[in-house]
């Protein structure tokens, strides 16, 4: 998943401009509230969904370039998972948010769509350690806020959600440390003097 950051970074990557329903309050000082478009408030955990959603959309349509564009076997392997296993956690994000009344983003940001047309520019090597980079920070970055938002989530359905895909993020991470150890040797591991 792409750029998913917890309320304070939310807004430095994506705008909450989008249309929700009010949710049913837990308590009478909800956490974490910022006003929607339609005078709705949006809670943390329904800006977490937003972003889980907005994502994974994201780290779909990269992983479809990268099975295109790529000229490394790894690579693609890595793609065509991102692909699967993107699509699959985007389902359960759409059936959680249709219980929820929250409404979705149906493509990427504005910010993640400039990065794939940057993507789409490069080449061969290059464009291999660029996507590459992208997905290790992206998953660095998805991993602590899944983490948080099992940790510090409100809603129990939202939270349950988080914990049941961090194992999958995490199994992304260290596979995209592993692909990019591959390309980039140099760069990512000290080379022991002999």
């Amino acid at each position: 998943m792409r750029t998913i950051s917890r309320p304070c970074a939310f807004g430095a990557a994506i705008a909450l401009a989008f249309g929700l329903t009010a949710l049913a309050q837990e308590s009478s000082a909800p956490p974490s509230r910022a006003t929607a478009p339609d005078g709705g408030s949006v809670t943390s955990d329904q800006a977490f969904l937003k972003e889980a959603a907005e994502g994974g959309l994201a780290e779909v349509e990269l992983g479809q370039l990268a099975v295109e564009k790529s000229s490394n076997e790894d690579v693609k392997k890595f793609a065509e998972r991102m692909v699967e296993d993107h699509g699959k956690v985007n389902e359960d994000v759409k059936q959680l948010a249709a219980q929820k009344g929250v409404s979705l983003p149906s493509e990427p940001s504005a910010k993640q769509k400039a990065n794939k047309e940057r993507l789409s520019k490069l080449s061969g090597e290059e464009f291999d350690k660029a996507y590459m980079s992208d997905m290790l920070k992206d998953h660095r970055t998805d991993v602590a806020a899944f983490e948080q938002e099992s940790d510090s989530g409100k809603d129990s359905d939202i939270k349950k959600f988080a914990s049941q895909a961090l194992p999958t993020l995490r199994e992304h991470l260290k596979h995209a440390e592993s692909v990019t150890g591959k390309i980039e040797p140099a760069s990512n591991t000290p080379q022991a003097e002999q």
